[in-house]
């Protein structure tokens, strides 16, 4: 039986958070005015998926609620960054699709994320974050993330 106050995995999941909080908040602020950081996320999947998804299989990839999901599609197809189309074969589905503009918001997004990131890494050092990215990946599908298309070694 594990201890429940193990110390070495309460500061574990302590630095996580605390990263996790950092990141969000220092790339939330660089975004291109009127892109929240989980429009980013939704229209990088779907550039990175290069096929449409169901509104369900993207709550589902980004562990929130359907209704979640539906608000982000909802200002997404009002910017004009995704298509939101029927199911030709059930009425009641949906499928979405990154737009041309999309790609472009999301390239411009990446634009202003790259440099802050890249920085990061060189400061800590290249070979250091490759070695860390096989614990993450192994941490990430422990706690039931799917493994996605940006999982491929560097």
């Amino acid at each position: 039986m594990s201890d429940a106050n193990d110390p070495l995995a309460v500061s574990l999941f302590s630095e996580i958070f605390m990263a996790d909080q950092l990141a969000r908040n220092r790339i939330a602020r660089i975004l291109p005015r009127g892109m929240e950081l989980s429009h980013f996320s939704v229209l990088n999947h779907l550039a990175n998926v290069s096929e449409e998804r169901s509104p369900a299989q993207l709550a589902d990839a980004f562990h929130v609620t359907r209704g979640a999901m539906t608000n982000t599609l909802a200002k997404l197809e009002w910017a004009g960054h995704v298509h939101i189309r029927p199911d030709w074969d059930d009425a009641r589905r949906k499928f979405v699709s990154i737009s041309p503009a999309g790609k472009k918001a999301r390239d411009a997004a990446l634009a202003v994320i790259s440099p802050v990131i890249t920085d990061i890494v060189m400061e800590i050092g290249p070979d250091k974050i490759r070695s860390i990215l096989p614990i993450l990946r192994e941490l990430r599908t422990r706690l039931g993330g799917e493994v996605g298309p940006t999982d491929t070694p560097s």
